[in-house]
């Protein structure tokens, strides 16, 4: 049995500097390799037999694929991401609207709710800009939910 006993200096902080900077490093590659697999898939301008060819090179090659790949596509993957986000946010506005307007109870007939939520929400906005006064808004908010 040895007599010896580590303490917090045997571990110099350089070493766990380097230490804490590959885990880093290591991270940050996990999360790089990730959107580049998320990216390919998301992209529809290229065939499948084209994404499985980028896909193989990255997983084969990893280090060259990755570096390739944002060499060659890196501009697209920021431009296919706002637009993922936008469709991504239009969709969740199209269905609060359309829950919003389904769960008002107001004017009858099909799609009737829909369109009062958008003629409230620009009456709110008229009002917010100052275009109408508080009695205008309360007029026209009776009318339309009537």
């Amino acid at each position: 049995m040895s007599n010896t006993v580590y303490l917090a200096y045997d571990y110099p902080v350089l070493g766990a500097f380097w230490t804490a900077m590959w885990v880093f490093l290591w991270v940050l590659w996990v999360f790089l390799l990730f959107r580049i697999v998320v990216d390919l898939f998301r992209d529809d301008s290229m065939s499948g037999w084209v994404k499985a060819a980028w896909l193989l090179f990255v997983l084969v090659l990893p280090f060259l694929g990755v570096f390739v790949y944002v060499c060659v596509r890196g501009a697209g993957m920021g431009r296919r991401e706002a637009q993922h986000s936008k469709a991504h946010q239009q969709d969740i506005d199209e269905y609060i609207r359309k829950t919003a307007g389904s769960g008002a109870g107001g004017s009858g007939g099909p799609g009737g709710s829909g369109s009062s939520a958008d003629e409230l929400a620009k009456l709110a906005e008229m009002k917010t800009a100052g275009h109408l006064s508080e009695q205008e808004f309360q007029r026209a908010k009776e009318k339309i939910l009537g």
